[in-house]
């Protein structure tokens, strides 16, 4: 059968689900597999979407694809290159916080981040009054408006960043090959598509592999329950920071996290569950924003993560996991990150916050409040989604 090599990934991969060593209850190996179904459905997008003679963006993850603790506040695009052919990027900017592009020498792998080559924003390019730009790539010599690729360069990402969902608005973007322009790729034959089922199961067991193997990098060696100070993003992304942490709570505690809002566009925070995944951002509030949360009025954020609802507006929804991924971004900087910017962390009893928190009852929100913020992201990440 042509398909039979990516059956049998898809075979090996449950096994890695049902193997995976942080199982610890039902809703652990539930999540696994359905993690398994968004990791199936990307591998064969990407499989799919390998055409660097006749290139095009696609979405690298989404609610229903996730890996590698996505952010809910941005998309991710993708495309594959050919180090020594010339692409020309067209586009119009968005209202978005942050627009960034990163060329990678190759895929993520459960022994290795890949390189990045060249990583920069929108503040590199030339924007005009329409909000078109233009970036070019290839083998030349670098100058303004053209990023030389090196000789393994293999992807380009592009990430646009939200920091309030209900006013921001996408730009467009687009690749294509100098050379391919007005021509069309060769007609599919069974030899292609059996390579690129091959090519599925592999991306599917890598993916797998690869982001249970992460944490293990830049997570679980740190004490449980504390963040780190700011630090420059693992993997190049020059414009961005980000301090990270792992959390165990029962479900009578909050964990009281509490950092200054940042001069940096975006600011942002998630919880991620033990699969490295980004839980439900859409119909609950398990991210916020520095634009979505409420600042006290010193200046600070006070964030709080528990089971049990507070009844404050900047609730962090644990969602059922008792354990998980605590993590901060900071993009579009032009300064490094010190730090006094960074989060402390305070673990607590749900009971002692009107005492542990010096603005509680400022910061409360009634449950018809709730509903129209979680209302407020269910329309806007549809309208992500749609777009």
């Amino acid at each position: 059968m042509l398909t039979q090599p990516f059956a049998d990934a898809i075979a090996a991969a449950e096994q890695i689900i049902t193997e995976a060593a942080h199982i610890r209850t039902e809703q652990d190996l539930v999540e696994g597999y359905d993690y398994l179904a968004g990791s199936i459905r990307a591998a064969l997008q990407m499989a799919w979407a390998y055409e660097r003679d006749f290139p095009f963006f696609v979405r690298s993850t989404g609610p229903y694809t996730k890996m590698g603790l996505d952010n809910p506040d941005t998309l991710y695009f993708h495309s594959y290159l050919r180090p020594d052919a010339e692409y020309v990027v067209t586009g119009k900017r968005g209202t978005t916080r942050d627009l960034s592009f990163q060329v990678l020498n190759g895929n993520y792998s459960p022994v290795d981040v890949p390189d990045s080559l060249t990583a920069f924003d929108d503040r590199s390019l030339e924007i005009g009054p329409d909000g078109s730009y233009e970036l070019r790539l290839g083998p030349g010599e670098a100058r303004p408006g053209y990023v030389h690729l090196a000789a393994d360069s293999a992807m380009l990402v592009v990430r646009e960043v939200y920091s309030d969902w209900s006013t921001e608005q996408p730009g467009t973007v687009r690749i294509a090959r100098v050379e391919g322009v007005g021509d069309a790729p060769p007609p599919l034959t069974k030899d292609l598509l059996t390579k690129r089922y091959g090519v599925a199961g592999k991306m599917l067991i890598s993916r797998l592999k690869t982001f249970l193997a992460f944490p293990e990098w830049f997570y679980l060696n740190l004490p449980v329950n504390t963040m780190t100070e700011p630090r420059s993003t693992p993997g190049g992304l020059t414009t961005q920071f980000s301090s990270a942490g792992h959390y165990e709570l029962d479900d009578d505690q909050a964990m009281i996290i509490t950092v200054p809002k940042s001069d940096a566009p975006y600011q942002g925070f998630q919880l991620g569950s033990m699969w490295y995944l980004s839980l439900d951002y859409i119909n609950h509030q398990t991210s916020l924003t520095a634009d979505q949360a409420r600042v006290d009025p010193d200046g600070m954020i006070r964030l709080v993560v528990s089971e049990r609802n507070p009844g404050l507006v900047n609730w962090i929804e644990r969602t059922g996991h008792d354990r998980g991924y605590l993590q901060f971004r900071w993009q579009r900087l032009s300064r490094e990150m010190k730090p006094e910017d960074g989060p402390t962390v305070e673990v607590v009893a749900v009971d002692d916050l009107p005492q542990r928190l010096p603005y509680y009852h400022e910061a409360r929100v009634t449950p018809e409040e709730w509903r129209t913020r979680i209302a407020a992201r269910q329309a806007a990440v549809a309208e992500r989604m749609l777009g």
